[in-house]
C-alpha cells in the first residue's frame, strides 16, 4: 500500500480520536477522491455513529465502507441493474473482509453488549481516557480504512 494510502488509515484514526464517529473517521480520510470537502463528508457520516444513531446496529465504520463503497462505484442510472449489483458485491466483499477480520460487522456485537441502549438513549458516551480505553473503535475504524485503501490498491 503506497504512503498516500497508509496515511489516509491514520487520518481515519485520529479523526476518531478527536471525537468524530466511527463512520465520519472513514468517510472524511478518502471524501477527497470523490470530490467531497471534508464538512459534508462529516455530515455524511454523522448519523451512521454508535450502530446507526446509537442502536448498536451496523458498525459505524462498515457504514463508512458502504458510503465508500457508493462513491467509488455506485450507478447514478436508476435502471442500471449491471451498476448496481457491482456495487451491491463491492459492498458484500468490503464488509465479510470486515467481518473476517473483525468477527462482525455489528456494533453490539463488536462492543460485547447483550443488548442495545433502550428507546430515547441518544446521547453519545463522554470521549474520555477511560472511553479509549475500554472500546474497540478505534481498532474498526483503522480496519476499515485500511480494508478500503487496499480496495483502491487491488481494483481493477
Amino acid at each position: 500500500m503506497g504512503e498516500d494510502l497508509e496515511k489516509r488509515v491514520q487520518t481515519a484514526v485520529e479523526y476518531f480520536m478527536k471525537g468524530y464517529g466511527c463512520a465520519q473517521s472513514v468517510v472524511a480520510a478518502f471524501a477527497d477522491l470523490y470530490g467531497i470537502d471534508e464538512d459534508t463528508a462529516l455530515k455524511i457520516g454523522a448519523g451512521f455513529g454508535g450502530g446507526v444513531g446509537r442502536m448498536r446496529m451496523m458498525c459505524g465504520a462498515v457504514s463508512g465502507l458502504v458510503i465508500l463503497a457508493g462513491l467509488d462505484s455506485g450507478q447514478t442510472d436508476g435502471k442500471d441493474r449491471n451498476g448496481k449489483a457491482d456495487c451491491y458485491k463491492l459492498v458484500q466483499d468490503l464488509l465479510e473482509k470486515f467481518r473476517q477480520a473483525n468477527g462482525s460487522i455489528i456494533c453490539a456485537e463488536l462492543l460485547g453488549l447483550k443488548s442495545a441502549p433502550s428507546a430515547g438513549d441518544f446521547v453519545p458516551s463522554e470521549r474520555n481516557a477511560e472511553y479509549y480505553r475500554i472500546r474497540p473503535c478505534a481498532a474498526k475504524v483503522e480496519s476499515a480504512a485500511r480494508i478500503f485503501a487496499e480496495y483502491l490498491v487491488e481494483r481493477p
